[in-house]
């Protein structure tokens, strides 16, 4: 049985998968080859992040494949449902990335209300000469602790996050298909605590929330455009780790240029893996190259489920 681990598995992945006696390969095969190459070596089982697709035309080009595994929670570069229908066990890691990924969000919201984005480039260059107006300008941080975050899209991830930021002693909403309330657990020095996070509308969301985080599936067009941002608080802040095109870029650049919106971080891209240029200069943006999954710890897990998923699918037809 041949896997083709087309943009990576961690190495604890791959090794229990050849200890169950598949032979997985790691060498990124390039897109307009895919088909080709997965009929020429015979591979059932094609493992993808983000980067290689998995269409309609390697579905139907390729009858031999059994299995398409996405390491990691987002499934849009797959046609999932077609798949299915061919008979494929189609199937994501959505539970080995969350606590990463909340991390990371929380990570662009310490360095967002202390304008460490900014600062950070600005001492390397000016540091020596421009200590004391550096200084003065950075002098107006923020304090997490009090604000409100609201999560849109409060599945795994959007939960996880919540647990960090109840932690920090912000106040949480969210808004969900689910329309809660929801339990979460936050663990403080061994003790775990439960919090009671209400649910309320994405509208309520956008016009309470100090700090907004978008935790939702791709969409076909913005959930965020310029009619969303200018409810928003006045001077609010805006996080993107969940997919690009949530929000409408042209939208967002306005409002922060306006001031409406103070600030955003995103972690994900319209355009991907070719972003706009004026968005990645944007002086009020913080960016990231889509890494919100891209920790050691995350990879082993994601690693582990896939390799768990496999063996007990095979498992199963033998």
């Amino acid at each position: 049985m041949k896997v083709l681990a087309n943009d990576g598995i961690a190495a604890s992945g791959k090794e229990t998968l050849e200890k169950a006696g598949f032979t997985v390969v790691t060498e990124t095969v390039a897109q307009e080859d895919l088909i080709k190459v997965i009929n020429e070596v015979g591979y059932e089982v094609i493992l993808v992040r983000s980067a290689t697709k998995i269409r309609k035309d390697v579905i139907d080009a390729c009858p031999g494949i059994k299995m398409i595994g996405r390491g990691g929670v987002g499934m849009d570069n797959i046609d999932v449902d077609y798949g299915r229908s061919k008979g494929i066990n189609v199937f994501n890691t959505p539970a080995s990335s969350s606590q990463s990924v909340a991390e990371l969000v929380m990570a662009h919201l310490f360095g967002a209300v202390r304008f460490m984005y900014d600062s950070n480039k600005e001492m390397a260059v000016n540091g020596t000469s421009d200590f004391k107006v550096l200084k003065k300008k950075y002098a107006k941080g923020i304090e997490l602790r009090g604000k409100t975050l609201g999560i849109l899209g409060f599945g795994r991830i959007g939960q996880a996050l919540a647990s960090y930021a109840l932690g920090c002693g912000m106040n949480v909403l969210a808004s969900d298909i689910n329309s809660g309330p929801f339990n979460i657990d936050v663990t403080v020095g061994g003790q775990k605590v439960t919090v009671k996070v209400e649910g309320c509308s994405k509208q309520d969301l956008l016009q309470k929330s100090d700090f907004l985080s978008i935790h939702i599936p791709s969409t076909d067009k913005p959930i965020i455009g310029a009619e969303e941002l200018h409810s928003m608080k006045d001077g609010a802040v805006i996080l993107n780790a969940a997919r690009g095109g949530s929000i409408d870029e042209d939208a967002l650049i306005a409002a922060l240029d306006s001031g409406k919106i103070a600030h955003a971080a995103l972690d994900v891209f319209v355009n991907e893996p070719n972003p706009r240029a004026d968005v990645l200069r944007h002086s009020k943006i913080s960016l990231t190259p889509h890494i919100g999954a891209a920790t050691l710890e995350a990879q082993d897990r994601i690693g582990g489920e896939l390799a768990s998923i496999i063996i007990e699918h095979y498992n199963k037809q033998s």
